[in-house]
């Protein structure tokens, strides 16, 4: 493996590539718009909680994060249903089952008090994110 890796570094030193050169303030600027783009577990946990004040299917769901600017589900649908999942296990979701075979979810008694905490203070917020994330 790092023979392959000292023959790439080589063949890019004969490239174009050795003659990029960033300056420190460009640097600094693109780590800044990585960042930003980074989508925040918090915030996402909080535009899902606001969603399904309506019942949605989970494709709805999806498609309304994205509508948002989230795309962190956009090739990894799964990991929306698991988090649906561990949300209604705990009693935060309520779901049922659609005759096409479409489930249905919505925020449950616990889950409107969750948000409404989220909503009201950052702090509290973040203790109420941990508290269902890690519990």
């Amino acid at each position: 493996m790092d023979n392959r890796l000292e023959k790439l570094q080589k063949s890019m030193e004969g490239t174009i590539f050795n003659k990029l050169n960033f300056q420190e303030e460009h640097q600094k600027n693109v780590r800044e718009r990585i960042q930003k783009l980074k989508e925040s577990e918090k915030d996402i946990f909080l535009a899902v909680l606001q969603l399904l004040v309506q019942e949605k299917a989970g494709f709805e769901l999806i498609n309304l994060l994205r509508s948002r600017g989230f795309q962190k589900f956009d090739d990894n649908e799964g990991e929306l249903y698991i988090l649906l999942h561990r949300l209604e296990q705990k009693g935060y979701l309520k779901s049922r089952w659609e005759k096409t075979d479409i489930k249905y979810y919505q925020l449950y008694h616990k889950g409107i008090r969750i948000l409404n905490r989220l909503e009201k203070s950052q702090t509290k917020g973040l203790l109420a994110l941990r508290e269902i994330l890690e519990g």
